[in-house]
C-alpha cells in the first residue's frame, strides 16, 4: 500500500507484492523464523522473480500485435499466476502468526499468576501446532514452483516467450478495408462530421500547411469520415496518398506506400532504401506540391514525429489528416496554431436506429412489429457506436424472426458471452486498443468489468479501489491520489471509457464504460481469472480455478450459487444488493476489498465477523441501518474506511483510533472519539462534528495530524456555550498548525459565525487549493487571504460589497467561485467586475438579489456564470432601454443562467431585458447555453397597475 510495488495485476497476479514480502521476511529481524524456514523463503523469492520476469515478456509479448500464445504456453503462465496468490496468502498466514505472537508478548496490560501460566501454556500448543502447519504450506508451495520451473524448461515456454515478440511475416487483413470501401449509400450520420472537417480541410488558406486530427474511439467511424472528406476535397490537390498504420507500423513500408499513391503517374518508385533515403525521396517530390495526405489510425507521438520529416511543411496549402483513438497523439500531430482536433461522436438515437434498421430490413418501416421494442432496446445499448451497431445488425440477421431470440441476444450485450464470427471480429477491432495498453492500465481497465453496466462510476472511489487492490505505483513527485487519477485520465483519453461528468476546472468528475467495451473487457476477465461476476442479468461466470475477484450484481436467489463457489481467495467482494443467501464474511479470509454497495436491506449482524479480515485494506458500506462493529479495531491493515452513505452512524467506535494504517476517514456527520492523534498516517476526514459533546482533547489532537490534506468539520459550538472560547482556540491552533503542514481541501459548516476563525488564522495556509465555508455568512474576506498563491476553489457565504468583489478578483489562481449573501447594503445595488479581474475564473456563481455589471477585459476565461437581476432596479438605473450589463464581453462563455426578479417591474421591462439577454448571448463567439428563469412573476406590475 505504499506504492512501492504493484500488489496484483492481470498479467502478473500477486507477484509484484509477494517479492517484496518474501523479501521483508528475509530481510526482518523475525528471530521466530526458523532457519529452515528461512531457506525455503529465500528460494521460494528467487525462484519467483525469475518467473516474474518471464510472466512480463509474455505480457508484452501477448500486447505487442505478435502472433497469439500457443495454449500450452497460456496455460502455464495462468497456472503460475494463480500459485502467485496462493503462496502470498501462506505468507500473509505466516506474517499474521508473527504480528499476533508480538502483540502477545507484549500485551498493554500484561497478565500473571496461575491464569496467565495455563494460558500462555496453552498458547504455546497452539503456536507449535500453527507453525507446523504453515511450514508444511511452505513445502507444498516449494514443490508447486520446483514443478512450474521443470514444465518451463520441458515446455520451451522462454523460447515461445521470444519467439512472441517478433514478427511471423504473415500479414492479416486489414479490418479497416470496409469502411475503406463503403458505399455512400449505406452511411448514416457522416455527412455531419464529414462537412466539418471538410470546412477545417478546405478553409480557403491558400499557403500554410494545416494539420488535422480526428480523434474517438474504436469503431467510432474515423476511417470511413476520413475517406469520405479524402475523396470529397482530394481532386483539389495535386497528388493526394491515404495509409492506414499498424499499432507497429513498418515505417520504411509506411513510406514506401506513400510513395507509390504520391506518384502513381510516375514511372519511377523507388522499391528499397533506408528510412533517411526515403524521407529524402518524398520531400524532394513534395516540396513545390499541394498535397493532401491522410494518416489513419496513428498510435504513438513518435511514429508521427517520424512520419511528419517526411511531409515538408511548404506554402502551397498542403493539407494532412490524422486518425487517432488517442488524445494527447491527436494534439500532438495537429497544427499548434489552430484548434484542429475534431473530436468524432458517437450516432444519434435516431441516426443509430436508421443504420441498424437499414442494414437488417432495409428500413424501420419493414421492422416486423414484434421485434421494434427489442430493436429499439438493442440499439440503445450500442451507445451511438456505429461498430456496434453493425456488428449487432449483421448477427441479427443470421437469427429468427421471433422475438425470443432477439431478447436472448439483448440480453448479452454487457456479458461478454456472445460468440459469433461478427463479435469476434468487433473485439478484435476494440481489441486493439485495449493491447495498446501498458500493462498497469490494462489492469484497471480490467477491474471495472465488476460494475453494472451503465453504472457511473465516481473518479475518486474508483481510484481509491485501484489503491486498495495495489494496481497503482507511484512515480516522481506524485502521491497515490494523484498517480491514480493519471491513470483514469489515461483510460478517457484512450477512448476506453465515457467521461460523464466534469468538474469546474475540467477534470472529469465520473465515467461509465460503453456495454462493447464491458464486453471485451468481461471476457478478458474471466480468461484470466481476475473478476467472477454473479447476476441475474448476466450469466454466472464461474471459472474452474478458485475465484479471486466475485462481483454479485443483483442476483436473484434461484440464480445465486455462491454456496458451491469456494470464497476462501476472494480478494475483492463487490455486493451491490444484499441477499440473505450470501456467505457470512468468515468464510473470506483472504479478503483485501469490501464493498457493500446500495444494500439498504443490509443488517449488521452481517458485519458481526468482520474483525477477522486481517487482510481487509477498504471497507466500503452504504446503508442506512447499520451499526458498526466495536471489532473494527482488528482491521489493523485497514487504509481506506467509506461510510459517507450510511445515515444512521452518528458516532465512530472507540477502536477505530487502533487504526494505525488509516488513510481515509470519509464519514457523514459523526462525532470523533478520544486518540484521533494516534492515528497519523490520516490524509482525508470529512465530514466529523463537533458539538458540546466533543471533548475539547479532539481539538488538541487534530492538530498532529500532520499528513492531513482534507478535513471536513461540521461546526456546532454556539457563541452562547460556556466553553465556546476554550473550543474556538483549540480548533484555531489545530487549523493553525493543519495549514502549516499539508491541508489542500477544506469545508467548514456552522450555523454560527466563523469570523473567529478567519481572523485568527495565522499563518496563512498557503497550501490551501479548496476552501468551503457555509452555513453563516462571514462579514469579509480576510485580506491575507489573497495571498493563497494555489486555492482555485472558494465557495464562501460573505456579506458581498464592491470591496469584495475587487478584493476577490485579484486572487491569482481563483477558478471556481460561489458566492452567496442574503445581506444587502442599500447603498450598493450594482457591483462591477473591473478589467483584469477573476484572470483565472471559469465558474462564477453569485447568488445574491443585488446586480452585477461585467466591464471589458473582465473575467476573460470565464466559461458557465449564474447571476441574478433586479429587474425595477435596472430600469431605474437605466432611462433609455434594456440596461448594458456587460454580458457581450465574456467571450469564452459557454452556458449562461440568470435568474431574473421581476417584482415592482413592468411586463414589458421584464420581457425586453430578456431579449436583450438574449441578443447579448447570441454574439459570443462560443454561443453559450442560456437559461432565463422568472422569480416572483406574479408580483410583475402590469399596464394598469398602480
Amino acid at each position: 500500500m505504499d506504492g512501492s510495488g504493484i500488489i496484483a495485476s492481470a498479467a502478473t497476479g500477486a507477484m509484484g507484492s509477494l517479492l517484496a514480502k518474501l523479501a521483508s521476511l528475509l530481510e526482518s529481524n523475525y528471530h521466530q523464523m526458523q532457519s529452515g524456514t528461512r531457506r525455503e523463503v529465500a528460494f521460494l523469492r528467487d525462484e519467483l522473480s525469475s518467473m516474474n520476469a518471464l510472466l512480463e515478456r509474455l505480457d508484452n509479448a501477448d500486447s505487442s500485435g505478435a502472433p497469439p500464445l500457443d495454449p500450452q504456453t497460456r496455460e502455464w503462465r495462468g497456472q503460475v499466476r494463480e500459485m502467485s496468490y496462493d503462496i502470498e496468502e501462506c505468507v500473509d498466514d505466516y506474517t499474521d502468526h508473527l504480528r499476533c505472537r508480538q502483540r502477545r508478548d507484549f500485551p498493554p496490560g500484561g497478565s500473571g499468576g496461575v491464569l496467565g501460566f495455563v494460558l500462555g501454556y496453552v498458547q504455546t500448543v497452539r503456536e507449535m501446532v500453527s507453525r507446523r502447519g504453515i511450514a508444511e504450506q511452505i513445502q507444498e508451495l516449494k514443490a508447486r514452483v520446483v514443478e512450474a520451473g521443470h514444465r518451463r524448461k520441458r515446455y520451451k515456454i522462454d523460447d515461445a516467450a521470444a519467439g512472441s515478440s517478433g514478427s511471423s511475416g504473415v500479414v492479416p487483413v486489414d479490418r479497416r478495408l470496409p469502411a475503406l470501401y463503403a458505399d455512400l449509400g449505406g452511411l448514416v450520420g457522416v455527412n455531419g462530421p464529414r462537412d466539418e472537417l471538410v470546412r477545417l480541410v478546405d478553409d480557403g488558406e491558400e499557403r500554410r500547411m494545416k494539420v488535422v486530427s480526428v480523434v474517438g474511439a474504436g469503431g467510432l467511424g474515423k476511417t470511413t469520415v476520413a475517406n469520405q472528406v479524402y475523396r470529397n476535397v482530394g481532386d483539389r490537390f495535386d497528388c493526394r496518398c491515404f495509409v492506414s498504420l499498424s499499432q507497429n507500423p513498418d515505417i520504411g513500408m509506411v513510406f514506401r506506400t506513400m510513395l507509390s499513391q504520391l506518384k502513381k503517374d510516375e514511372c519511377e518508385v523507388s522499391g528499397s532504401g533506408d528510412k533517411e533515403q526515403l524521407i529524402n525521396e518524398l520531400r524532394d517530390f513534395l516540396q513545390d506540391k499541394r498535397y493532401i495526405v491522410v494518416i489513419d489510425d496513428i498510435w504513438t507521438s513518435q511514429a508521427w514525429k517520424i512520419i511528419k520529416c517526411a511531409l515538408p511543411e511548404n506554402i502551397c496549402g498542403s493539407r494532412i489528416i490524422v486518425t487517432t483513438r488517442i488524445g494527447t497523439v491527436a494534439k500532438s500531430c495537429s497544427s499548434p496554431d489552430y484548434d484542429l482536433v475534431y473530436e468524432l461522436k458517437t450516432l444519434s438515437h435516431g441516426d443509430s436506429k436508421m443504420l441498424f434498421f437499414r442494414r437488417i430490413f432495409g428500413s424501420e418501416d419493414k421492422c416486423p412489429h414484434n421485434l421494434k421494442e427489442v430493436s429499439t432496446e438493442i440499439v440503445s445499448k450500442c451507445g451511438g457506436l456505429p461498430l456496434a451497431i453493425i456488428t449487432m445488425a449483421s448477427l441479427l440477421t443470421t437469427k429468427s424472426v421471433g422475438t425470443e431470440e432477439w431478447m436472448k441476444v439483448r440480453d448479452s450485450i454487457g456479458s461478454g458471452l456472445e460468440k459469433n464470427s461478427d463479435v469476434e471480429e468487433m473485439n478484435m477491432i476494440l481489441s486493439l486498443s485495449y493491447n495498446d495498453l501498458p500493462s498497469h492500465l490494462r489492469t484497471c481497465l480490467l477491474y471495472m468489468s465488476m460494475f453494472p453496466e451503465d453504472h457511473e462510476i465516481n473518479r475518486n472511489f474508483l481510484v481509491r479501489r485501484w489503491i486498495a487492490e495495489g494496481f497503482i505505483k507511484v512515480s516522481g513527485c506524485r502521491n497515490l491520489e494523484e498517480e491514480g487519477e493519471c491513470y483514469f485520465n489515461e483510460l478517457i483519453n484512450r477512448s476506453l471509457v465515457q467521461p460523464v461528468d466534469f468538474q469546474y476546472d475540467g477534470r472529469v468528475y465520473a465515467c461509465r464504460v460503453h456495454d462493447m467495451i464491458l464486453d471485451l473487457i468481461i471476457s478478458k476477465a474471466v480468461e484470466d481469472n481476475f473478476v467472477t461476476v454473479v447476476s441475474d442479468r448476466r450469466h454466472i461466470l464461474c471459472p474452474q480455478s478458485k475465484v479471486r475477484r466475485l462481483s454479485f450484481d443483483n442476483p436473484s436467489v434461484e440464480n445465486l450459487t455462491a454456496h458451491s463457489m469456494s470464497v476462501a481467495h476472494v480478494r475483492s467482494l463487490n455486493i451491490f444488493k444484499y441477499s440473505e443467501q450470501m456467505p457470512p464474511l468468515s468464510n473470506f479470509r483472504a479478503l483485501r476489498v469490501l464493498d457493500l454497495d446500495g444494500n439498504e436491506n443490509l443488517e449488521s449482524c452481517y458485519l458481526e465477523d468482520i474483525g477477522k479480515l486481517f487482510q481487509l485494506r477498504y471497507l466500503r458500506i452504504r446503508a442506512s441501518n447499520i451499526t458498526l462493529p466495536r471489532q473494527l479495531g482488528e482491521l489493523q491493515l485497514l487504509v481506506i474506511l467509506d461510510l459517507l452513505n450510511c445515515s444512521h452512524i452518528s458516532e465512530l467506535p472507540a477502536s477505530i483510533v487502533e487504526l494505525p494504517h488509516l488513510k481515509w476517514l470519509i464519514v457523514n456527520r459523526v462525532t470523533l472519539p478520544n486518540g484521533i492523534g494516534n492515528m497519523q498516517a490520516l490524509e482525508f476526514l470529512s465530514l466529523t462534528v463537533v458539538d458540546y459533546t466533543t471533548p475539547v482533547t479532539v481539538l488538541k489532537e487534530l492538530g498532529s495530524l500532520k499528513k492531513l490534506r482534507t478535513l471536513g468539520l461540521d461546526w456546532r459550538i454556539s457563541s452562547s456555550h460556556k466553553d465556546k472560547i476554550e473550543y474556538a482556540d483549540n480548533f484555531v491552533s489545530s487549523l493553525g498548525k493543519l495549514g502549516s503542514s499539508n491541508l489542500q481541501y477544506l469545508t467548514l459548516i456552522s450555523p454560527w459565525s466563523l469570523d473567529f476563525l478567519l481572523e485568527s488564522w495565522s499563518p496563512p495556509p498557503h497550501h490551501l487549493q479548496e476552501l468551503a465555508i457555509k452555513g453563516w455568512s462571514v462579514s469579509k474576506i480576510p485580506v491575507w487571504m489573497a495571498s493563497l498563491a494555489n486555492l482555485t476553489y472558494l465557495d464562501i457565504e460573505v456579506q458581498v460589497r464592491q470591496e469584495t468583489i475587487h478584493l476577490l478578483g485579484a486572487f491569482p489562481a481563483l477558478q471556481f467561485l460561489k458566492l452567496y449573501s442574503n445581506a444587502a447594503d442599500p447603498k450598493e445595488r450594482c457591483l462591477v467586475v473591473s478589467k483584469n479581474g477573476f484572470r483565472c475564473l471559469k465558474k462564477f456563481n453569485f447568488v445574491h438579489w443585488v446586480n452585477l455589471l461585467f466591464l471589458e477585459g473582465a473575467v476573460p476565461v470565464l466559461e458557465t456564470l449564474e447571476f441574478q437581476i433586479i429587474v425595477h432596479e435596472v430600469q431605474t438605473a437605466s432611462r433609455f432601454g434594456p440596461p448594458d450589463l456587460g454580458i457581450r464581453h465574456l467571450s469564452a462563455l459557454k452556458n449562461l443562467v440568470v435568474n431574473i426578479y421581476c417584482e415592482c417591474a413592468r411586463v414589458e421591462g421584464v420581457e425586453a431585458l430578456e431579449a436583450a439577454i438574449q441578443v447579448a448571448a447570441s454574439m459570443l463567439p462560443n454561443n453559450p447555453t442560456l437559461t432565463l428563469r422568472r422569480f416572483r412573476e406574479p408580483e410583475m406590475l402590469t399596464d394598469d397597475a398602480g
